[in-house]
């Protein structure tokens, strides 16, 4: 039965979830042309990456209530759709400025398509199920990455139709499929089981049975209003977290193009993209076995500190090896570390919250946090423009990977949220 569940609707929202971190991220790609094109500094550039956050910020937690309002399939289409159409929109910018705007429209449309994500998984899946499961559907990210970098540099080099550069033509094909998923997503997906036509009678009412129960096993947690649930001390613990780890990660993430393209400047565009799949293919790969450990162990603090301290030091080597061989070893190792952490990470609003003030939960935390995308790569950028080179922004980011991974670990899990850990640790893994 858990299996049918999983079949029916990871594979739809790890497909979802690929073309969103695509369409954010692939900035980066047509910044390797774009940058000349439109006449960029570095300084634009890292601030065009970032204010995708602050418009993902400000809408996150009314998104989110939205969809509870409205229901996931319908929210999640309309996310989709939007997204799409300004992601391809992007393709027409003249200027910065007309970049700055459409970038923070796309971080407002985007808004709580992950959080919804996970609130939606929570209708479908029994807590024991809920880490190996959605660490499933967040392996979507590097994937986005190794399928992105080979994909958009390709475009880059080989599509000039009307005129038209390279980079535009990336922006507006890889925007198109957001569209055509958020159509099909209100048709395909279910909100909740009582509605699911694909299971018989009897299968529903054992997966409704199963949840109910799971619900019920859920002590020592507490349910609070949206307003305290943001000005709880522990929400606004993780999310500070959260932030320094999004400086550190998208930091990385928006400028490897450009740090891949310094070891050489004979690497062609499609070539600098097959370098930097080897990262992410590493990085899914640890991800994942790392997330079944935490499932094995039914532990998530050090499971979420040990990673960060890996890409900690690994992102130090990164800014201080010359080989390029080093250089994207070290880059494998920090990302690995990065995305290590996710999953771990989201468990822990379930030890001391109920389900549904968790939902509300993560939508802070991810909300707050992802400002830290708007910091880590528009700070990368003021000291890239700065110095020339890009190894005293990853000695910055490494710093503050180091403080995430000492606040990670001297968090305080009190008996009873240990007690209750067992049952509740899958629940919002990331």
């Amino acid at each position: 039965m858990v299996r049918k569940v999983t079949l029916r609707i990871i594979p739809f929202v790890f497909l979802l979830y690929i073309v969103s971190y695509l369409d954010r991220a692939n900035i980066g790609y047509a910044a390797l042309q774009m940058n000349a094109d439109l006449a960029l500094s570095a300084e634009a550039f890292g601030f065009i990456s970032g204010i995708f956050f602050l418009g993902y910020f400000l809408f996150e937690v009314p998104s989110n209530v939205l969809l509870n309002r409205y229901g996931a399939r319908v929210w999640i289409a309309r996310i989709l759709v939007t997204w799409g159409a300004i992601a391809a929109g992007t393709a027409f910018a003249e200027t910065a400025n007309q970049l700055y705007v459409l970038r923070f429209l796309l971080g407002v449309a985007e808004a709580g398509f992950f959080p919804g994500i996970i609130v939606y998984l929570t209708y479908w899946f029994r807590s024991k199920e809920l880490a190996t499961t959605v660490a499933l559907f967040t392996a979507a990210i590097p994937v986005s990455y190794i399928i992105g970098a080979p994909l958009s540099t390709w475009i880059m080099d080989n599509i000039n139709w009307m005129g038209w550069s390279g980079w535009r033509w990336m922006l507006f094909l890889e925007g198109i499929p957001a569209v055509l998923l958020g159509v099909a997503c209100y048709f395909y997906l279910t909100d909740k089981p009582e509605q699911a036509k694909w299971l018989t009678d009897e299968e529903r009412s054992w997966l409704i049975n199963e949840l109910e129960n799971d619900r019920k096993s859920r002590k020592n947690v507490k349910h609070l209003g949206t307003l305290k649930t943001m000005a709880n001390p522990k929400v606004l613990y993780l999310s500070f977290i959260y932030f320094v780890y999004q400086c550190g990660s998208l930091g990385v993430g928006y400028w490897m193009p450009q740090i891949i393209k310094s070891f050489s400047e004979s690497l062609t565009h499609t070539q600098i993209g097959l370098i930097a799949m080897v990262p992410y293919i590493v990085a899914t790969i640890v991800m994942i076995a790392w997330s079944r450990s935490s499932d094995r162990h039914n532990e998530r603090k050090l499971h979420s500190a040990i990673p960060l301290a890996v890409a900690t030091a690994a992102m130090v080597g990164a800014g201080l090896v010359s080989s390029p061989v080093l250089a994207i070893a070290m880059i494998s190792l920090t990302l690995a570390g990065l995305y290590s952490f996710k999953s771990p990470f989201w468990a822990l609003p379930t030890l001391f919250l109920s389900r549904s003030t968790a939902a509300v939960s993560i939508a802070v935390i991810n909300s707050i946090g992802n400002l830290g995308g708007f910091v880590g790569p528009s700070m990368l950028g003021v000291v890239k423009g700065n110095t020339n080179s890009a190894t005293t922004g990853l000695l910055f980011l490494s710093v503050l990977l180091a403080i995430a991974f000492l606040m990670t670990l001297l968090m305080r899990v009190n008996n009873a949220d240990e007690g209750a850990e067992a049952a509740l640790a899958a629940e919002e893994s990331h």
